[in-house]
């Protein structure tokens, strides 16, 4: 597509188009380089090993596209007005590769989030402390080159997308519009609704775990322990209670998300699809979906430490230890939710 936009009747390639205003390419970088500097931060402060996951193998190829973008975009910032393999780069083609990576990105989040879900759904109940075999490895590797490879296909060669993206450039040529993610979207709306009615749903024993809130120290660490005991007495099931553990669990480590995301749905902020595809946002979305993996196969879960160590930043054991350690008496040791 970038080929056709720029192409002469000579078979030589050179950019007709006016170059983009220096502000605008300048302004492209700094996005970029922040959000290059936040993925690889969430990256490296991970507060514990992580089990290899689709979603793990997705983040690290989110950065790595985003570090080869802001290496690219660097280069025809400084360079400005270049030829490369017979084709003439200037300013315009950072706001092409920019408005290209978005509308890729903006494609993506429907087949991500189903294939980590179906990954967390089949691979949950079985994990073990043995390594992944490297078959398992190796899919997950094959999964996101093809969803990436599909995606850039699906952009370069849609005619839709080619017009939007010359219907853009065409009405703003001195500036540089890019799309926002529908599906991105309409995840987030999903999110929240399920997030909302779970919580109206267990608004009571969730308040009640709050208020009998406890802090403690372990290991030198301060843990927030809720020393809440369900009555056994009454007819809810365990799935139910399980819910308000899992909410409290989400919302403990990701409650800042949640409210960032209702604020941005309420405004009707539109958030470009290359800065919302990130590797926090991604994060959030991995515990989401594990929660909800946890929720539906609470009964065929093992109590091994390899089970939990698939979400870095949420400790998900302590919402099943107080249900399934059946020999444990109440009275010594309450069932206890610990973030």
């Amino acid at each position: 597509m970038a080929a056709r936009l720029c192409e002469n009747g000579s078979g030589q390639y050179h950019c007709s188009h006016t170059s983009q205003p220096l502000e605008i390419s300048y302004m492209l970088v700094l996005i970029m380089l922040g959000k290059v500097f936040l993925d690889f931060f969430m990256l490296q402060i991970k507060p514990k090993p992580v089990e290899v996951s689709f979603m793990g193998y997705f983040c690290i190829s989110v950065a790595l596209l985003d570090f080869t973008l802001l290496l690219s975009m660097c280069f025809i910032f400084c360079f400005e007005d270049f030829a490369l393999w017979g084709v003439r780069f200037t300013g315009y083609h950072i706001c092409l590769f920019t408005q290209i990576t978005s509308l890729t990105y903006g494609i993506l989040p429907y087949p991500v989030y189903l294939v980590a879900a179906l990954d967390y759904f089949t691979t949950v109940p079985h994990r073990t402390p043995q390594s992944p075999n490297r078959g398992r490895k190796l899919f997950y590797v094959f999964a996101v080159a093809v969803i990436w490879i599909s995606g850039f296909f699906c952009t370069l060669e849609a005619p839709a997308v080619s017009e939007e993206l010359e219907m853009q450039n065409s009405v703003s040529p001195s500036q540089c519009p890019v799309s926002g993610s529908l599906q991105s979207y309409r995840v987030s709306c999903a999110m929240v609704l399920l997030l909302a009615t779970a919580l109206l749903a267990r608004w009571k024993e969730v308040t009640t775990m709050l208020l009998s809130a406890r802090l403690l120290s372990l290991s030198s660490q301060p843990v927030l322990m809720f020393p809440y005991v369900p009555d056994s007495n009454k007819t809810i099931s365990f799935k139910w209670q399980l819910l308000s553990r899992l909410l409290l669990c989400f919302l403990g480590t990701w409650a800042p998300f949640v409210v960032l995301q209702v604020v941005v749905l309420l405004l009707g902020v539109q958030i470009p699809a290359y800065v919302e595809m990130n590797v926090p946002w991604l994060y959030f979305i991995n515990s989401f979906l594990l929660a909800a993996a946890y929720w539906c196969r609470c009964h065929d879960v093992e109590l091994t430490e390899a089970g939990w160590s698939t979400d870095p930043f949420v400790s998900w054991k302590f919402c099943f230890l107080p249900f399934n350690n059946e020999s444990t008496e109440p009275a010594d040791k309450p069932g206890t939710v610990t973030v």
